[in-house]
């Protein structure tokens, strides 16, 4: 088969045009077959709901990795139709680095497995089982609003990581600080930095289990303003995904405005 045919089934399989119907309907069984993956990894360790339909559960999981299975060699296969995979050879072990490759991989890798790892801990098994949610991201490939969160965030990511990286840098120096002030023998939670980060981390987000905090008189001082710092540094990251969502909404509007014109 030539480019054409691979060209034509790689439109398939991704985001066609809107009068594409094949496309569509394929998007959507796609779509449903993973979230119905989700929901069974969830639903499945209620313990009455196994032992009743456990049967049901394995053959969904067969038939879910068979689709899964053919749809990624299906695309290994055809992905030599793009420009920087046409390489029959050396194409296709890029594509299979690429990030949108793994993520399918890592949808079907989890069933084979055990196959492989016959006397395996039965702790590893069931975390293999809870792989499977790894399907959730193949969401991306289908859904516009994962489409949506991705490009936000790589046309973001400069402003997110600066924040993250004050974030890093307030949480360890909040931590040391914290951990001259109240280390002592008898105190439990400040025993180490990394061990007083935990108070950190619960401090800089707001959240304050209460399982750890500070007693002395600076120490408290200490404590109440870093939660007021984490009260706006946390907010930041939130801010520029917010202004990154309405920018991206707008220039798509914009585009669709256009194109009707």
């Amino acid at each position: 088969m030539g480019n054409k045919t691979k060209e034509k089934i790689l439109r398939t399989l991704d985001k066609g045009e809107e009068s594409d119907k094949l496309s569509k309907g394929f998007d959507t069984f796609i779509m449903a077959l993973i979230l119905l993956n989700v929901a069974a990894v969830i639903i499945e360790t209620v313990e009455s709901i196994h032992v009743r339909y456990g049967d049901f559960f394995d053959y969904f999981e067969v038939f879910s990795v068979v689709v899964f299975s053919i749809e990624y060699l299906v695309r290994l296969w055809a992905c030599t139709a793009i420009e920087k995979y046409k390489h029959p050879v050396w194409g296709r072990l890029k594509y299979i680095v690429s990030v949108e490759a793994i993520i399918d991989l890592l949808a079907i890798v989890p069933f084979y497995l055990p196959f492989l790892l016959n006397h395996a801990d039965g702790r590893i098994i069931r975390i293999l089982r809870l792989l499977r949610l790894f399907r959730l991201f193949k969401l991306g490939r289908y859904s516009m609003a994962f489409g949506l969160v991705t490009n936000v965030i790589k046309k973001r990511k400069e402003e997110l990581v600066v924040t993250l990286t004050l974030l890093v840098i307030l949480l360890i120096f909040a931590s040391t600080l914290m951990y001259y002030i109240e280390n002592e023998p008898e105190r439990e939670g400040f025993q180490s930095i990394p061990e007083t980060m935990w108070w950190g981390v619960a401090t800089l987000t707001t959240v304050g289990y209460g399982d750890v905090y500070p007693i002395t008189p600076l120490g408290k001082l200490l404590g109440a303003i870093i939660a007021v710092l984490g009260v706006g540094l946390f907010a930041l990251p939130a801010g520029i995904i917010a202004a990154g969502f309405e920018s991206e909404l707008s220039g798509r509007k914009k585009k669709k405005k256009d194109k009707d014109e």
